[in-house]
């Protein structure tokens, strides 16, 4: 008795049916919708420079006033930053006929920073970009030491009147940053 067996071909694999390919009308309508969405509320973030340049301005000066703090431990003298809101510079005195030289021996060089620093590339000053502003700060230095003192203690004042941080806002459109600078230990945030 043989049997006889049976060899079943492949073709009940399941098939697409004609009409069934591609996305349904409402996945469609559901991408454009998020896609417009997204345009909407994320492009003009995007595209908006001014969050960049707050943010980078205010990097930059708070990297300045620490440079400030550090040249003048290294230094051994008093070194003076000036706040005039048009620009930020570093100083030897309260006149700022003595310049600060800047970190990487020029400061950033933009047609901003020649025209409010007096074209002077070779000074620790930053002028503030087109678009933004800076609040107006008293003048104040840190002493050989580190610590902050204002600028109306005097040159050889032991005590500080600056008691309070002191708040450097930077801010452009709708975008505003703080700059903290803490009493006795000049500590910038």
């Amino acid at each position: 008795m043989t049997t006889a067996i049976a060899i079943r071909p492949y073709s009940r694999l399941p098939r697409l049916r004609t009409g069934q390919f591609g996305f349904t009308l409402v996945e469609l309508i559901l991408v454009l919708v998020l896609v417009g969405v997204l345009g909407a509320i994320a492009a003009p973030r995007f595209f908006d420079r001014q969050v960049f340049d707050v943010a980078g301005y205010s990097q930059q000066v708070t990297a300045l006033i620490r440079y400030a703090q550090k040249q003048a431990i290294a230094q051994n003298r008093n070194v003076f930053v000036r706040l005039d809101g048009a620009s930020v510079a570093l100083c030897y005195d309260a006149a700022c006929a003595g310049r600060v030289v800047p970190a990487a021996r020029a400061n950033s060089g933009t047609a901003t920073t020649l025209a409010r620093c007096g074209n002077f590339n070779d000074w620790a000053c930053e002028g503030v970009p087109n678009g933004l502003t800076i609040s107006v700060a008293p003048m104040f230095y840190f002493d050989p030491a580190g610590r902050p003192f204002h600028a109306t203690d005097g040159a050889t004042a032991v005590n500080s009147t600056f008691t309070a941080p002191l708040t450097v806002r930077v801010t452009g459109g709708a975008q505003s940053r703080a700059i903290v600078i803490e009493p006795e230990t000049g500590f910038t945030r």
